[in-house]
């Protein structure tokens, strides 16, 4: 079962040329999941945000005899239940267990048969904890805390009275001893944590991408800054900007590592402020760091990705995660966000796409790790060469989607796609006959959508007004640009 999807997009740079030895194949959708809007975590608040991150638990993926596989998912939210407000959740992840039972079909399945196809549950919870052991909170960082030995300067709420590390957790990597790495919105830093949640390290990208208002850091989500990343989650928009130009953030969304977790790859969600950021209709011109963190983390690279923009209105369709192949191609998640959770319930553009870095310039030391914009205005500097990006599989394709009882677009029901898919994750399909075919688990921010929810201790009911479930997608595709054995 092949799956090709005509797709409404533009694209900025060439496609990569693959052979048809080399050739990506999506096979289709052959499982999916949820967990209920209103399940709660180990410490009483609501498990949401699921999807914001996901990755593998390595060593946990196994082959059933009878072909259903098993393993655990390590799911990251972003900052808790913010709609109204930011609110003291401190930052976490939660460990998922799943049995995987792939569906082939033709045949469409009810609703609740397929949601058998992937059967999750929760098992854990890590809380993150910073400095001197103290609670991270996903309050808006409104002050800056000085830097102080090994650490950079930091975003917190108040340095006087609530100095602790703000984290709006995007990104997620695990490491072999147990470590892992994340990546947030607010700074946007890269944040090394140990194995219980302890606060190790942290990484703060160029000038380029600090934001600054004024002449100052500024970590705020309130308003877009002048430069760097802009402002965080569209909470509240830049009141210096008409409505079509107040942006929503745009940090690191995307983290992957190579597979000896010696190279660091830490993407923004679109543009910097500088590089056309305030306006989705220029913001299509993306930067991809990697760093060298075997020893001391070390920037060694940088490159800029074009994002796809919708056909009829030219808005940039931010990308939501990234995943490693081969070194120099990538999986990207780009999407718009309509679907459950959303006021729209048809989706124009949700999915899961290859870029290559293999003929793009590197930029890091250049004038444009300082203020130079490599894009201004959304016009791509003449010397820099972007990286080449090609669609691959497509998350509303209504064919596949029927198949599990889903759709995109008419009614806002349950079996309504969620509007915000955010994390991937690879493995492999363990098939002597096809080895270079893995699942691709792909998982949904639900926004801590829920009519029956906690958080912080206290009671809510969602404003958006329903339920919105923390969806998963598992799709089988071949990839034999990734070396055998590197995925487990």
């Amino acid at each position: 079962m092949l799956v090709t999807v005509g797709l409404s997009i533009v694209l900025f740079g060439s496609s990569p040329a693959f052979s048809q030895t080399t050739a990506p194949v999506n096979k289709g959708l052959v499982a999916f999941g949820y967990i209920p809007a209103n399940a709660r975590d180990s410490t009483g608040d609501t498990l949401g945000g699921l999807g914001s991150a996901i990755a593998l638990k390595l060593g946990s993926f196994a082959k059933a005899s009878n072909g259903t596989f098993k393993g655990t998912l390590v799911v990251q939210p972003d900052r808790g239940y913010n709609v109204d407000t930011t609110v003291d959740y401190q930052g976490r992840q939660h460990h998922v267990n799943f049995v995987l039972k792939p569906y082939y079909g033709s045949s469409p399945l009810s609703f609740a048969d397929a949601a058998t196809t992937l059967q999750l549950s929760y098992k854990k919870t890590i809380l993150y904890k910073e400095r001197q052991g103290k609670a991270t909170t996903g309050l808006d960082p409104l002050s800056v805390r000085p830097a102080w030995t090994v650490d950079p300067i930091l975003p917190v709420p108040n340095v006087n009275t609530k100095n602790q590390l703000s984290l709006d957790c995007e990104g997620l990597v695990l490491n072999r001893d147990g470590s892992f790495w994340t990546s947030d919105e607010y700074g946007p830093y890269i944040y090394r944590f140990l194995p219980g949640g302890h606060l190790a390290y942290v990484i703060k990208p160029p000038k380029a991408v600090i934001p600054y208002i004024a002449g100052a850091i500024s970590f705020t989500s309130e308003v877009n800054p002048d430069s760097g990343r802009a402002a965080n989650q569209g909470m509240v928009y830049d009141l210096r900007l008409p409505p079509a130009m107040a942006d929503l953030c745009k940090g690191f969304e995307g983290l992957t590592a190579s597979p000896d977790g010696h190279k660091l790859y830490a993407m923004l969600q679109s543009s910097t402020m500088q590089d056309g950021g305030a306006d989705d209709k220029t913001s299509r011109y993306a930067r991809l760091f990697v760093y060298d963190v075997k020893l001391i983390p070390k920037l060694i690279s940088e490159y800029v990705v074009p994002l796809p923009q919708s056909a009829k209105k030219k808005k940039t369709l931010a990308q939501s995660d990234i995943h490693y192949l081969d070194g120099t191609k990538f999986l990207v998640l780009s999407r718009d966000g309509h679907g459950n959770g959303d006021d729209e319930s048809q989706s124009d553009y949700k999915s899961v796409d290859i870029f290559d870095i293999s003929g793009a310039t590197d930029i890091h030391g250049t004038q444009y790790d300082d203020d130079t914009a490599v894009s201004p205005g959304g016009v791509l500097a003449s010397d820099v060469v972007p990286a080449t990006y090609t669609p691959f599989v497509s998350l509303i394709d209504n064919s596949q989607l029927g198949r599990f009882g889903l759709h995109n677009g008419g009614n806002f029901d349950q079996q309504l796609i969620a509007g915000k898919w955010e994390g991937t994750a690879l493995a492999p399909c363990m098939d002597p006959q096809n080895p270079d075919d893995y699942f691709l688990f792909i998982g949904a921010d639900n926004d801590f959508n829920t009519l029956d929810g906690t958080m912080v201790g206290q009671p809510y009911s969602t404003s958006y007004g329903s339920d919105v479930d923390n969806q998963f997608l598992v799709y089988r595709v071949t990839l034999p640009m990734v070396p055998r054995g590197s995925i487990h």
